[in-house]
């Protein structure tokens, strides 16, 4: 198998009002060895991020900015984002720093080693630095994770982790239409339906508070739980992707 390349990494953030953090975690993946290219989609922010975030371009041919001219949310972010990744292996990066950037090499490792085609970081898999926070979210996440492990087959941790990184040439082609936060269950049910070699690493996770400018609630979950029977028992795999990726190339490539 030809190895990946080592500048291989697109890493997409997308960001609404995070002019506190976006400019710390930009600076922290520009450390990462394995970086081709961040990609920061500016969801229409009302603060300083888009500012931010062209100013750190300006000096940094890495950072390629990204604007929507309204809100449309994360996983309209993502959307945008994965179109336009140029790197081998795509990783998606919140930009509040609950999930910290140091870990992403140990991410993508599987990937790396030939090994997996999408790798989530999980919160729960093995109990690393992770703040001590909402214990009905932590229930949630558990009833979401074991429902739609119920459907796909597949045994993960942590379904909802904000760390997953996949192969480019899979979810370029992965049609998402789902809204909010439920592309996680969206992108795990398609991943599921095409056999991808999926592999889970433990992370660490720094939450925050809905004082902080956490935004998933409970409508997100009840969502979720729609796009879990949606996207599992009434969506093909030929309906799942544009073209459906053949595996064997994409790990010989």
């Amino acid at each position: 198998m030809k190895p990946i390349s080592r500048r291989c990494l697109t890493v997409i953030i997308p960001a609404y009002n995070e002019e506190a953090t976006i400019e710390q975690v930009i600076r922290k993946i520009l450390l990462l060895e394995a970086l081709h290219e961040v990609i920061v989609v500016n969801d229409c922010s009302k603060d300083r991020t888009g500012d931010i975030v062209a100013e750190l371009a300006r000096s940094e041919p890495r950072i390629r900015l990204l604007q929507h001219p309204v809100n449309k949310g994360k996983t309209e972010g993502l959307k945008t984002g994965f179109a336009a990744a140029s790197g081998e292996i795509v990783i998606v990066q919140d930009a509040d720093l609950e999930y910290d950037p140091v870990e992403i090499p140990e991410v993508i490792q599987p990937i790396l080693d030939n090994q997996a085609d999408v790798v989530y970081g999980s919160r729960f898999l093995v109990r690393k630095a992770a703040r001590v926070l909402y214990f009905y979210h932590y229930l949630a996440n558990k009833a979401l994770t074991f429902f739609s492990n119920l459907l796909t087959n597949i045994n993960l941790t942590d379904v909802e982790t904000g760390y997953k990184a996949f192969r480019t040439g899979i979810i370029k082609e992965m049609t998402i239409t789902s809204s909010g936060f439920g592309c996680e269950i969206e992108m795990t049910a398609k991943l599921a339906k095409l056999g991808c070699a999926i592999y889970e690493v433990p992370i660490s996770y720094y939450g925050r508070t809905y004082e902080q400018g956490k935004k998933i609630g409970l409508p997100d979950g009840i969502a979720a739980l729609w796009y879990i029977v949606k996207y599992n028992l009434f969506c093909s795999l030929q309906a799942s992707y544009r073209t459906v990726p053949d595996l064997d190339k994409l790990r010989s490539n």
